[in-house]
């Protein structure tokens, strides 16, 4: 059976996705178009290159924070000040380690730009923080003056995960000799759910099945107090993350989601265990599996 999936953003969070594709895949079912935000874009992007749960699993067990983040003097010996850095340069790490690793990644699949892909099989979401818009990619590029056959996938990618004050921004430079800020798709929108959706006719043209890395739409935990100005921050964007996807999340929709209800774990925790891994592949595994017995039983 043939779906379309969306894959929300979550950082090392998502480990369950590919449990959830190990239960997807022996169900029979492919995915004929992808979406994702942040981590959801990384995954979206490598399942629409051709990789299975196998070899993903075999790819992030192993994978190491050195791998995708630069470390510096600064970060291991004196984090204070690294924090202090981030004034100017505007995040911890340049990403540059994060992009060469998603394209070589890409490239052994042979997918370098969008033109290796099926069109329109592959949507992901940054955020422009020069022109102060959502940035669906490929889609919004000719608005650019951009070629989208020709924009680098991984690029996109790394567009799409570059997490504020984590990675530094990417300065995107366009034909136009304008800079555009580019960060985390996030921002406006974690879960784009609403990408697949026929504009005229509000339908789908296949069943979209939706992946969140949370127990429901709107976490069950209670409200934040807010005393400072950190915690208005945090509640500002939280809110920021939130507030778009859930308008256009009908109820329908929202019976076509799985709810991956990882705790305890922070999206940018890079040095998980082997353990905590497994137990993530697990989670996406099982909530999968009791998805697809609600949504699809099987015949008497």
């Amino acid at each position: 059976m043939n779906i379309d999936g969306v894959f929300a953003g979550g950082g090392v969070k998502a480990f369950a996705f590919i449990g959830a594709l190990q239960e997807l895949e022996k169900k029979g079912y492919t995915f004929e178009r992808a979406a994702g935000t942040s981590a959801g874009a990384l995954m979206a992007a490598l399942i629409q290159a051709g990789y299975t749960s196998k070899e993903l699993r075999s790819i992030f067990m192993p994978l190491q924070s050195s791998t995708i983040v630069e470390e510096t003097f600064l970060n291991d010996h004196l984090p204070w000040i690294s924090w202090i850095s981030v004034y100017w340069k505007m995040g911890l790490y340049k990403g540059d380690r994060l992009e060469k690793w998603i394209y070589k990644l890409l490239a052994a699949k042979r997918i370098f730009t969008f033109q290796d892909l099926p069109e329109g099989s592959l949507k992901l979401i940054a955020s422009d923080l020069t022109e102060g818009r959502l940035l669906i990619l490929p889609d919004d590029l000719p608005k650019y003056g951009v070629d989208p056959k020709r924009f680098p996938v991984a690029l996109a990618v790394k567009m799409s995960c570059t997490l504020p004050y984590i990675f530094q921004p990417v300065k995107w430079r366009t034909k136009k000799r304008n800079v555009h800020i580019i960060v985390d798709g996030g921002i406006l929108s974690n879960f784009p759910l609403w990408l697949f959706r026929d504009e005229q006719t509000g339908q789908c043209r296949r069943p979209v099945i939706g992946f969140q890395l949370s127990p429901s739409l709107q976490d069950e935990q209670p409200s934040p107090k807010i005393k400072n100005a950190l915690r208005l921050y945090q509640s500002l964007f939280s809110t920021m993350r939130k507030a778009h996807d859930l308008r256009y999340i009908s109820k329908q929709q929202a019976d076509n989601i799985v709810f991956l209800p990882v705790e305890n774990i922070k999206s940018t925790q890079f040095d998980l265990d082997v353990l905590q891994k497994k137990e993530l592949i697990q989670i996406g595994k099982t909530e999968t599996k009791q998805f697809l017995s609600r949504k699809f039983p099987p015949a008497d």
